[in-house]
């Protein structure tokens, strides 16, 4: 397997690999230190299906089903298109099914919200526009390691609390009051997360973060968007610009990650699978026991 610098603090291209191929005694092991190591991998010019990418998502653990978690009972899984295109043509840009696609355009973390969070998102492109309409990542766990202690300090010991109608809001009141925006009930996590495997801490943030445990709204929001500013910084953001193909994936454990803008007249079709983490993965390390 030959890899090559995604970003020169984080991340790997994976070349010379078919996606189609890895199964969990072949080549899966390998990627799997690679995701561990260097929190974000790119496979160029696959060809997968949906099958294909359901079944890569379950090497890496659970596929998270929100459908069947709101509903407390089996619900088929299916793998997420984000798409601005329908089978009667394009949105309108003050669509809610848009406006929730351009929420994902603040820097978040998936899945903070839900009673089990996100380890991995898998992310392929199967339409691209001529321009625009990139994915950022950023990497909290290098930037965890450069903060100023002031910073640091804050937020060392913190429980940060998380909601997704939370950051909703910040686009569109209506959208938040949505029944799937407020399903959730407040989830709070401590907001160090130690990979189980190599010992590093990152970050665990989001736009969904709403409040620091024991703290004002006030002192909270200073402290959330100073530091998602800091971990943002140019130097930790690497920005990916899509050819039909690709395959994203990065750790939600140490990572942000955000779209960016496009020509809305033109379609963008991306396809998304997240996988909750176990313990394995390190979640007694930021669950919360008193909640």
């Amino acid at each position: 397997m030959h890899t090559s610098a995604l970003h020169p603090k984080f991340g790997r291209i994976v070349h010379d690999v078919d996606l189609r191929e890895v199964t969990s005694d072949h080549l899966y092991l390998e990627i799997r230190a690679l995701f561990e190591t260097h929190s974000a991998l790119l496979f160029p010019a696959q060809t997968i299906t949906d099958a294909d990418h359901t079944r890569l998502g379950e090497l890496f653990g659970p596929l998270e089903n929100r459908d069947a978690m709101a509903a407390g009972r089996d619900v088929e899984f299916q793998v997420s298109e984000l798409s601005n295109q329908t089978r009667n043509g394009l949105r309108a840009q003050d669509d809610l099914h848009m406006l929730n696609l351009q929420s994902n355009m603040l820097w978040h973390t998936d899945s903070t919200f839900l009673p089990t969070p996100a380890l991995i998102n898998i992310l392929t492109a199967l339409v691209v526009p001529p321009s625009g309409g990139e994915t950022e990542i950023a990497s909290t766990r290098v930037a965890w390691a450069e903060m100023p202690p002031h910073l640091r300090d804050r937020l060392q010991h913190a429980v940060i609390w998380h909601r997704l109608s939370h950051s909703r809001a910040k686009l569109s009141a209506e959208l938040a009051r949505l029944p799937t925006m407020t399903r959730w009930p407040d989830r709070p996590w401590r907001a160090i997360w130690p990979n189980p495997v190599t010992g590093e801490e990152a970050l665990f943030i989001a736009s969904h973060a709403f409040a620091i445990e024991g703290l004002g709204h006030a002192e909270s929001q200073e402290i959330l968007e100073e530091a998602i500013a800091f971990c943002t910084r140019p130097e930790y953001v690497y920005t990916h610009r899509w050819q039909v193909g690709d395959v994203l994936i990065w750790d939600e454990r140490a990572t942000l990650h955000r779209g960016r803008p496009w020509d809305y007249d033109h379609e963008r079709t991306l396809r998304s699978i997240c996988c909750s983490v176990t313990e394995a993965d390190g979640l007694s390390a930021v669950r919360v026991l008193h909640a």
